[in-house]
Order: C-alpha cells, then sequence, then structure tokens
C-alpha cells in the first residue's frame, strides 16, 4: 500500500509516514543519506526546515518522487485556472530567497526573464526544424522528468494540441514558445538544480496557460 500525499500533508507528517511504510528507522535513513540522526528528527518534527540538499537525498533513500517532497515542504507551484497571479508571484519570491541563500544562483531570477526567453522561441515555433524539435524530443525529455510535477499533465496536453490539424498560427505560437522552452537545455534555472529546477518550466506553461485563455477569451 503506497502513501497517498496532498497538500495538507506536512513535510514531518510524511517523513514519517514513509519511514513507517518502508519499516525504516531515523537512525537507519541517517545511515543510508548521510544526515545526521538528530537533523531528520527535527526536519520530521518541524523544528528544523529541510534544505534542497536534504531534500534530495531523503527522496532517493525514501523512494519518492522529489515532486512529493517538494510540495509538502511548501514549495510547489500548482497549476491551476484558479491559481491566483499574487499567490504565484508570491510563490517566486519565496522560492527566489531560497535560491539565493542557498547559492544556487548568481543572478536575479524574475518572470520577466522566462517571458523573454518564450519570446525568442515564438518564431522559432513556426519553422520546421522548431516543430520537428518539438515532434521528436518531447516525450523524451518527458521521461527525462519523470515525477518533476504536475506541470506535466499541462504539458502534455500543449503537446497534444500543438499536433492538431488546423491549429491557428497564434495558439501554435504559444504552445510552441512553452514545449520549445521546456525541451531545450537554456533555462534560467538548470535542470539539475534539485529541487527548483523545474520551476522556471512549471511557470512557463503556467503563462502560456494564462496567453492561451486570453486569447480564447479575445476570440468568443
Amino acid at each position: 500500500m503506497s502513501t497517498e500525499i496532498n497538500g495538507d500533508h506536512n513535510l514531518g507528517l510524511l517523513i514519517k509516514a514513509l519511514l513507517k511504510e518502508r519499516m525504516l528507522s531515523m537512525r537507519k535513513l541517517s545511515a543510508l543519506t548521510g544526515i545526521d540522526t538528530a537533523t531528520i528528527s527535527r526536519i520530521a518534527n518541524n523544528k528544523q526546515k529541510a534544505t534542497p540538499s536534504h531534500l534530495q537525498l531523503l527522496a532517493n533513500h525514501l523512494d519518492v518522487p522529489p515532486a512529493k517532497l517538494i510540495q509538502a515542504a511548501g514549495y510547489n507551484l500548482v497549476l491551476s485556472e484558479n491559481n491566483d497571479q499574487s499567490d504565484m508571484y508570491q510563490s517566486i519570491d519565496a522560492i527566489q530567497e531560497i535560491l539565493v541563500s542557498s547559492n544556487f544562483l548568481d543572478h536575479e531570477f524574475t518572470v520577466e526573464k522566462i517571458h523573454q526567453e518564450l519570446a525568442k522561441y515564438e518564431h522559432f515555433s513556426l519553422t520546421k526544424e522548431g516543430e520537428q524539435k518539438i515532434l521528436e524530443e518531447f516525450e523524451t525529455k518527458v521521461e527525462e522528468v519523470r515525477g518533476a510535477g504536475p506541470f506535466i499533465i499541462e504539458l502534455n496536453k500543449m503537446f497534444k494540441s500543438f499536433r492538431e490539424e488546423n491549429l491557428s498560427i497564434e495558439k501554435r505560437t504559444i504552445l510552441g514558445s512553452v514545449l520549445l522552452y521546456f525541451i531545450l537545455s537554456t533555462d534560467i534555472i538548470p535542470d539539475y538544480v534539485f529541487p527548483f529546477g523545474y520551476l522556471d518550466d512549471c511557470l512557463a506553461v503556467q503563462i502560456g496557460l494564462e496567453r492561451l485563455s486570453k486569447l480564447e477569451e479575445n476570440n468568443v
């Protein structure tokens, strides 16, 4: 029986549930991860904030998708049509503080930079080369990221829409730019930066969804 996780679970409760499910003690988990037993205890009892490196090690040795721990730790961005813009920006601000304090980034991370990168891919998405790259490399990229986050569901929907015939140029441009951002390795936050490497991809999807929604509203 696998552990079910939702947004109401905090990281401490999740870790305890996973330890019980896998019949592991904190001491054994400490030996596996190299994290001090006392540190694991403090994290599990919500007395200490887990660092990105903690989350990576715990995910590896508790055999759970990293996204589950990210969500439980409160770092997850949920993509939905009800997601408020202010909530999204507050999440970005909080995560940016973590990235800066952890020395993961040597420059400021802003949503505007994602907009700029997406704009670069718009024309490319309309070319034969851009279309071919999307059709040939998207599924491989999805396999690489596996449990990176709920934004993968939206990306799959975008990919399916991109392949439809008689797609308008405006919609193809938006879809293509987001898909290319995801596929290409020029991310603002490198994919290897755990656990935030796909944050900018997630936000690129969010931006794309908002643009598609506005496009549909204008066409009504």
